[in-house]
Formats: C-alpha cells, structure tokens, sequence
C-alpha cells in the first residue's frame, strides 16, 4: 500500500467517483472534492503528493487555480494533472506551460489515467542515491525542490526545476529538445519544441548571472556547464 496522497477537484460526481475508485484500488489515498471552496479547505488539511485539476468548473476556471496553486511555495513543486473535457492543442500546450505536469482528456481509459499519474509520481520523485548537486555557483536539493544561487534561494517553477535538474544530471552532456520533451512529459506530443525554449528562457532570467551555465547548442538542444 502506498502512502501517496492524491487530491481531486471536479464537479462531476460520476468522474469523481470513477477517479476515486480506480486509484483507490491502486492503493492511492484519495481525497475528492466538487467545489472550489471546498477543495481550498482540504489543501489545508491535506499533504498531497499530487493533484487533478478539472479544466471547465461552476464556480471557477482550471487555469486560474493552476496559476494560484504555482505562486504558492507551498504548493509549488507538488505535480498537477489537468482533467477535462476540452481536448483543444492550445488548451493543452497553455496548461503545460502554466506549470501542469500532463494534460488528460475525458472520457479516458481508467487504466490509462492510472498508469500516467503513476509515471508523473515518478518523473517528480528525485532519484533516491542522490539529493544535492552543485555546478558552479547553483546548489540544487533534489529533496526539498529548492534552488540556490550564491546561497540565495530562487523560486522556479515545477516544469523549470525539473528542465535544470535533468540538465545537471550529466554535466557537459548535451539534450536534444525532444529528450527533454519526453522527460517532462512522456509521450504527450502536443508539446511544441518551442515550448522548451520559453521554459529555458525563464530559467536563466530566474538563475541571473547563472543562467549563462546553461548553453544553447544550436540545432541540437541545451546543456549546462560549471
């Protein structure tokens, strides 16, 4: 049994009980809520090791939960799954960049959706033989999901932390935007190449003098140096 911890925001009963059920069975502790309120109330309570996010809500849009959720250093590093009717591309490719981890369209596969949210759980779990890293004047702490420049700590997104950790992970090696594509997402091929370099863009105006470790390898991809 595991003890990951999964909270649901949806405001349709029947999806919320298909999502409880199946997760339940895949030994996922599951809290479900059908309204915003609510759903607040709970993230206090709780201590989530993910979240599922309904795009299309009564009381409120998706994404504007997403955004709040991403400016809260509580929140901030916790993995978010967007559920939701709307199988639009620029839906998809908006929600990936505002920091959501994948992107499930209903209806879904109970089988499908189970084994994606297990494949993010491990995409955000950090590797357990290693938790810290240093490349020049960056200190990374894969545990705590926390970056420091010159001892001064820089908040990044999810999507960012993990672009810099896999770009750490060998030093000097060079990653094509698809190897990044696919660490960050899987399969999911809605994801435009461009899509990495604003996320790249992001991070090194985040990191500051910093960022200038991590190099563009035209026509290839990006890799950071110390």
């Amino acid at each position: 049994m595991t003890d990951k911890q999964i909270i649901v925001l949806d405001d349709e009963p029947d999806i919320l009980e298909l999502v409880s059920l199946h997760l339940s069975k895949s030994g996922f502790s599951v809290k479900g809520f059908g309204a915003v309120a609510d759903f607040y109330e709970g993230l206090k309570k709780a201590n989530p090791q993910l979240i599922i996010l309904d795009l299309m809500l009564p009381d409120s849009d998706g994404f504007e939960i997403l955004k709040e959720l991403k400016k809260d250093e509580k929140y901030l590093n916790i993995p978010v799954i967007m559920l939701t009717a709307r199988g639009d591309e620029i839906d998809k490719v908006l929600g990936l960049e505002l920091g959501a981890d994948d992107y499930i369209t209903k209806p879904f596969s109970p089988k499908e959706f189970t084994a994606r949210i297990k494949a993010v759980l491990r995409r955000a779990s950090p590797k357990k033989d290693e938790s810290k890293r240093m490349i020049g004047n960056i200190a990374i702490d894969l545990q705590r999901y926390e970056v420091y420049v010159d001892g001064i700590k820089v908040d990044l997104t999810s999507t960012e932390f993990k672009i810099l950790s896999i770009l750490s992970e060998k030093r000097g090696w060079v990653y094509s935007r698809e190897q990044i594509l696919n660490y960050l997402w899987g399969n999911e091929k809605m994801v435009i190449d461009r899509t990495i370099d604003v996320h790249i863009r992001h991070l090194r105006e985040k990191l500051g003098n910093a960022g200038e470790l991590i190099k563009n390898i035209r026509g290839v991809g990006y890799k950071i140096e110390s």
